[in-house]
């Protein structure tokens, strides 16, 4: 099997890249530029990406790797700062003295090469760079370039390197596959011959093997992650998986009699239920801030699994369903931290587990998916609305109360309804509301109102890394409004969040 090696230097894009590479059914293979040697790559790879990253290359601190590696005649892809390192490893100039930084949707202008082969000359791109390549590396030849930034993309056809400053692997940019593909199949010449189902069996296998007689406690949420986590799992190991469903009182309207019933009478899977409501709830009284929110509902998950686990006796692993999405945001592989997550970053010390199972950690939503439908997952579970991990505490701006939870519950129930009823929740991706913090006058009847404020937020997206906001129809809008407004007390203004991510995430906290 040809693999493709995703050289990480610590950008938030990192893992998309992977994503994009295994769209086109061929293995991607993320690892850290401090954990791999030359002789480790050499003769396993049929192409290399280095990735983009938040330093500068002229920083003496900042990630670099091995001159030698350009002379393994391995074809290397560099994008933004990989792009600005490759330069600076062919003896290029890197300047941070650009007139003008380029942040976003930029016009690319781009020559008939062997990169671009196939693409416009005028297209769109995302552009994101304050540092720019000043001098050309000697072999070297300019194939693209904006406004603003006169070498955006370079190659050297005799040694296999190319470089652009862009970001070809968000969605963002126009022709941005059709680059990855000139790369992957006309320059690496890959063949394209790894699919996810393979993955699925491949794991199954695996944790048949591995997991041989060991009990494992899967933490399941009722999302797509967990749920496709748990069919694998069972495929492997049976009875020996315990499924724990934690009702943290944290979770949408119904849903809770909703998940627990649906895998214990329809799945038949070894599920408990475990009713923390109050426990949460007294845990998050009076605290504001998002971060101590999750820490919070994340030690506090922690300590629900190792009380199920002495009351089963022993039980040897846990299991979650992270997937890329949570490892990135939250910091790992060097790259900057947006957010942390309950099920990322280790496992503590003193849990009793020999050890967390994680397959599904280097997969993306939509991959996921697949890989439920291939274990035969109901499609109303794998298109679920996707739902955070400390559930609605972090839709909820600023203290958690009894009151502000149904207020949430209710108008993402109103929200929720109003898509089905209009097919919006085929279109969007996500959609869910959000109650902020804050009272506002209003009027209703003759009376004035000092009522809360529901934000509603939907997005549309295939990699949940760059997301836009969704383009609902003003009546839809209206009749929501006026639903939340006039079934839940207390409420007198709704609002619509029009960003796109970047620069918001697709949650408020």
């Amino acid at each position: 099997m040809d693999k493709i090696l995703v050289l990480d230097f610590g950008g938030q894009y990192n893992e998309l890249i992977a994503r994009r590479v295994r769209s086109l059914n061929v293995y991607a293979e993320i690892i850290s530029y401090d954990r791999i040697t030359i002789e480790e790559i050499k003769d396993k790879y049929k192409g290399i990406i280095f990735t983009g990253g938040p330093n500068s290359v002229n920083d003496s601190t900042s990630p670099h790797y091995n001159d030698a590696i350009l002379d393994l005649n391995i074809p290397i892809l560099g994008i933004c700062y990989g792009y600005q390192l490759l330069a600076y490893m062919s003896h290029g100039k890197i300047s941070n003295k650009a007139l003008k930084r380029e942040y976003g949707k930029t016009t690319l202008y781009s020559t008939n090469s062997t990169l671009f082969n196939g693409i416009p000359e005028t297209s769109i791109c995302w552009m994101s760079h304050n540092d720019f390549v000043e001098k050309v590396p000697h072999g070297f030849k300019v194939t693209a370039k904006t406004d603003n930034c006169e070498v955006a993309a370079i190659e050297n056809n005799e040694k296999k390197l190319f470089g652009v400053q862009f970001h070809p692997e968000v969605t963002h940019t126009e022709y941005g596959m059709k680059l990855i593909s000139n790369f992957i199949f006309n320059i690496c010449n890959c063949t394209p011959d790894w699919k996810i189902d393979d993955f699925a069996k491949s794991s199954i296998e695996k944790y048949k093997k591995e997991l041989e007689n060991k009990k494992v406690i899967l933490a399941l949420s009722g999302g797509v992650d967990s749920s496709a986590l748990a069919l694998l799992l069972n495929k492997a190991i049976g009875k020996n998986l315990i499924c724990v469903f934690v009702d943290h009182g944290l979770l949408r309207k119904g849903e809770s009699d909703y998940v627990y019933n649906l895998f214990k009478n329809k799945f038949d899977l070894n599920i408990i239920r475990v009713d923390a409501r109050e426990r949460f709830l007294s845990k998050l009284k009076g605290i504001t801030n998002p971060e101590e929110k999750r820490k919070i509902i994340g030690k506090e998950f922690i300590e629900v699994f190792k009380e199920v686990k002495n009351s089963l006796g022993e039980i040897d692993y846990l299991s979650q369903g992270t997937i890329y999405p949570d490892i990135i945001e939250s910091g790992n592989n060097k790259s900057a931290v947006i957010k942390s997550h309950h099920n990322v970053g280790g496992l503590p010390k003193d849990t009793g587990f020999k050890g967390i199972i994680e397959p599904l950690k280097y997969l993306f939503k939509d991959e996921v998916r697949k890989i439920g439908l291939e274990l035969n997952l109901p499609e109303e579970i794998v298109y679920r609305q996707p739902f955070p991990g400390p559930g609605l505490a972090v839709r909820i701006i600023g203290d958690i109360t009894e009151e502000k939870l149904k207020i949430l519950k209710d108008s993402d129930e109103i929200l929720r309804e109003e898509f089905k009823n209009n097919n919006l929740d085929k279109i969007a991706s996500q959609y869910f509301t959000v109650l902020l913090n804050t009272h506002s006058v209003g009027v209703m009847g003759d009376s004035r109102t000092y009522g809360y404020t529901v934000a509603i937020r939907s997005v549309t997206t295939d990699d949940f890394m760059t997301a836009t906001w969704t383009k609902i129809p003003y009546e839809i809008l209206e009749t929501i409004s006026t639903r939340i407004t006039n079934e839940i007390k207390d409420v007198n203004r709704v609002v619509y969040d029009i960003t796109s991510k970047p620069p918001a995430t697709v949650e408020w906290e």
